[in-house]
């Protein structure tokens, strides 16, 4: 269900995290570059890929909407990290490294509340 591009999973979780925070769910290459802090420049290749890989719906100069597809791999990354995170919290509370998990909260779940 995965992709195997790092790139394209951290595309789609940002534009689904976006979208869900969006009245239409539409999303724009300003918010995905703010949200993933990178040029705007930089957006138009990765989502030329999505497109033709089936994950998003967008034409240039439109707003970006997640297909079925992208949809169910973000919700699938997202749901697996917290999971990941719910697990691994208990194991360092036991040995009472709660610095350690505040910075592994902060570091691996950046915007995925």
């Amino acid at each position: 269900m995965l992709v195997n591009n790092e790139s394209y999973e951290d595309y789609l979780k940002a534009i689904y995290l976006i979208s869900k925070q969006n009245k239409g769910g539409l999303v724009s290459n300003s918010e995905i570059s703010k949200f993933l802090s990178i040029t705007p420049a930089s957006i138009s290749g990765m989502l030329h890929k999505l497109t033709s890989n089936g994950y998003i719906k967008w034409k240039p100069k439109s707003s970006i909407r997640l297909t079925q597809k992208g949809k169910n791999i973000a919700k699938h990354m997202i749901e697996n990290y917290k999971n990941f995170r719910e697990s691994l919290s208990p194991i360092l509370e036991k040995f009472r490294n709660k610095g350690l998990i505040e910075v592994l909260n902060k570091r691996i779940s950046p915007k995925i509340q």
